[in-house]
């Protein structure tokens, strides 16, 4: 079973940008879908993003479309989120998912999908 541990997370000023990691070990990254999740202080966690296996179909939340880019690079076992346009409303601790998926182009946009997560990064965007 995959491993992951993200990084990246910290404090960053309305509008700014910050990329977040996912790195993954202990099985083959390419037989996971990935996500995107975060969860803010008193709410439930909450989808992001979500790619598939290949990395060439990704799906977004209506609130970071066009502003948030998921990829993957299964070379290196890692997964990432380039944030940009940043605003308070962002702020969050950030995890990583991951599932095991037959098909190489299926993705999934809800918890209940993914069985490994990471630990979490913290991001906080200043007004």
């Amino acid at each position: 079973q995959v491993k992951l541990m993200e990084s990246g997370g910290g404090l960053v000023q309305a509008g700014g940008s910050l990329r977040l990691s996912c790195a993954a070990s202990g099985h083959t990254f390419g037989d996971y879908a990935m996500g995107w999740f975060r969860q803010r202080l008193g709410k439930a966690r909450e989808f992001v993003a979500a790619i598939n296996r290949r990395g060439d179909s990704a799906y977004y939340a209506v609130s970071v479309d066009g502003r948030f880019t998921i990829t993957r690079d299964n070379n290196k076992d890692t997964l990432y989120l380039q944030m940009n346009s940043l605003k308070p409303e962002d702020t969050a601790v950030y995890y990583c998912a991951a599932t095991e998926a037959q098909s190489p182009h299926i993705f999934y946009a809800t918890t209940a999908r993914y069985d490994i997560w990471g630990q979490g990064t913290q991001l906080t965007v200043s007004s």
